[in-house]
């Protein structure tokens, strides 16, 4: 059982940057393909971004240039750098831990964009 606790959201005007952090429990987080979800007020969750155990990065085209993902093995943490924040960012961001047939989910972190 992995378990996972965000951290770094909050509010920030539109243009700022924030960056999420997520600590994993599990020693063996260096094999798990590691995500960002995101899940705005009444629409679906989404894949923000991800990375394979081997640095492997995928962004959604709606950050592609503006967030960063990476992961540091020896802290069992995952970032994301959010940087050139939009409204439309504003959403619950969920840290996801992901291999074969399972996947573990932290609680989640709110970020809001707003002036």
């Amino acid at each position: 059982q992995v378990q996972l606790v965000e951290s770094g959201g909050g509010f920030v005007q539109p243009g700022g940057s924030l960056r999420l952090s997520c600590a994993a429990s599990e020693t063996t987080f260096r094999i798990y393909t590691m995500g960002w979800y995101r899940q705005a007020l009444g629409k679906q969750r989404e894949l923000v971004a991800s990375i394979t155990m081997l640095g492997s990065t995928n962004y959604a085209d709606s950050v592609k240039g503006r967030f960063t993902i990476s992961r540091d093995n020896a802290k069992n943490t995952v970032y994301l750098q959010m940087n050139s924040l939009l409204p439309e960012d504003t959403a619950i961001y969920y840290c996801n831990a992901h291999l074969g047939k399972t996947d573990y989910w932290g609680p989640g972190t709110q970020v809001t964009v707003s002036s």
